[in-house]
C-alpha cells in the first residue's frame, strides 16, 4: 500500500502571508470582522491595564496579549469560512472544493458526472462510506444521483451509500452546513476499507464506455467482415 504523501511544511513567513491574505479576504467581505477583531484585542488588553492601575502583578500583562492574539485567531477563523461560504455560494464544484480542504482521510472525485447546464454529482469516500453531492438543478441532479446510485450500490458491498443535493430549499442541505454535516457522519469503515473502495471505485471510472448514439461509419466493419469471421 503506497504512503500518505507528508503535509507539505509551510515557513513562518509563507504562514504570516497566507494568514494576512485571509484576513483581508474577509475584512473586505463581512463589516462585522474588524470591529470585533478590535474588541476581542481592546477587553482583554484594557482589563490588564485596569488591573496593574490597581495594583496587580505585572505577570497578567502577557496572559492579556495571549487573550487577545487567541481571540483575534478564533474571531479569524469563523467569520473567514463563513464569508469564504458566501463567497462559493452557487459556484459550480464548491462543494467538492470544500470537501478537499477539510481534514481527514476524505478521498474526493469532482463531477463523475455532469449535464452541459453545469449540473453535476460529486463521488466522497470517508470513514462515513460513500456520498454522492449533487449541486445545480434539483429535478435533474436527482436524477443523476439515482443513476449513480444503481451504478455504485454493485461495487461498494457493505459500506454506506449517501446522497445529498446542496441548495437551501426543503430537503436539501444548505453548502454551510456541509462540513459540519459529514463530520458528523458515523464512522462505519475502518481506514483499510477507504483506501479498498478507493481503489475498487477507480477502476471502475476508469473502464471505457461506449459513446451514446449512432456508431460512427469509419467505425463500422467493413460489408462481409461477419461472415468471413463464421467461415473461421
Amino acid at each position: 500500500m503506497a504512503k500518505a504523501q507528508e503535509p507539505e511544511k509551510v515557513s513562518f513567513f509563507t504562514r504570516l502571508k497566507q494568514i494576512g491574505m485571509v484576513f483581508s479576504f474577509t475584512a473586505k467581505r463581512d463589516k462585522l470582522f474588524v470591529p470585533l477583531v478590535l474588541v476581542v484585542i481592546l477587553v482583554p488588553l484594557i482589563a490588564v491595564g485596569v488591573a496593574v492601575a490597581l495594583g496587580v502583578s505585572w505577570v497578567w500583562a502577557p496572559i492579556g496579549v495571549l487573550a487577545a492574539l487567541l481571540g483575534t485567531v478564533i474571531v479569524l477563523n469563523l467569520r473567514s469560512q463563513k464569508a469564504m461560504m458566501r463567497e462559493a455560494e452557487g459556484q459550480p464544484g464548491a462543494a467538492a472544493s470544500i470537501i478537499e480542504n477539510m481534514r481527514g482521510d476524505w478521498r474526493v472525485t469532482p463531477a463523475i458526472v455532469s449535464t452541459t447546464q453545469f449540473d453535476m454529482v460529486h463521488l466522497v469516500i470517508g470513514r462515513p462510506g460513500v456520498i454522492l453531492l449533487g449541486e445545480g438543478n434539483p429535478s435533474r441532479v436527482r436524477g443523476l444521483i439515482n443513476q449513480e446510485r444503481r451504478r455504485l450500490v454493485k461495487v461498494i458491498g457493505n459500506a454506506d451509500l449517501r446522497d445529498f443535493v446542496i441548495g437551501n430549499e426543503e430537503g436539501q442541505l444548505p453548502l454551510a452546513k456541509l462540513r459540519n454535516t459529514l463530520v458528523r457522519l458515523p464512522r462505519t469503515i475502518t481506514g483499510k476499507d477507504v483506501n479498498a473502495l478507493d481503489k475498487r471505485l477507480t477502476a471502475l471510472s476508469a473502464r471505457p464506455q461506449m459513446p451514446r448514439g449512432a456508431m460512427p461509419k469509419n467505425m463500422k466493419p467493413p460489408k462481409g467482415a461477419f461472415k468471413a469471421m463464421r467461415g473461421r
